[in-house]
């Protein structure tokens, strides 16, 4: 289709205005809005740290409550005399007047251990020309 010419004098035809996206007053409600969401962030963010901070002290709080409960569960086994009769036996290998002691080694569970290498066991002396030699080594290090 070709196009009309448009006779000299004739008005030409215009555009009717395009509306614009966002006005004025759209763009002063935005930033309002963005201003407030802003404002109230960090009061969340410290109320959200603080919730959590609450509820892991209930944890620790409710923890502490059931080692206090087998606490005094384990102090009233202390208050049996039977109780504590077994627990001298099995610790300390007590027995009562008249009984005649028993220990059962098992050699699968105790390694054989060289007397020398317990702590606190005496060292035999070196030789005097094993300490020669550590000298030289030792002297040569340096």
């Amino acid at each position: 289709m070709a196009r009309r010419a448009v006779a000299p004098g004739a008005a030409m035809r215009t555009r009717a205005p395009q509306p614009r996206r966002f006005t004025s007053r759209a763009v002063v409600l935005g930033l309002v809005l963005l201003v407030l969401l802003l404002a109230y962030a960090y009061p969340m963010r410290v109320y959200l740290a603080q919730q959590a901070e609450i509820e892991a002290m209930e944890t620790r709080q409710q923890q502490q409550a059931e080692k206090v409960a087998d606490m005094r569960a384990l102090a009233k086994k202390w208050d049996d005399p039977e109780y504590v009769i077994s627990q001298a036996r099995q610790r300390l290998h007590m027995v009562l007047p008249g009984e005649k002691p028993y220990v059962v080694v098992d050699p699968a569970k105790s390694p054989e251990t060289d007397p020398a290498e317990l702590p606190g066991a005496p060292k035999p002396p070196r030789p005097w020309y094993d300490k020669l030699w550590s000298s030289v080594e030792a002297a040569d290090k340096k």
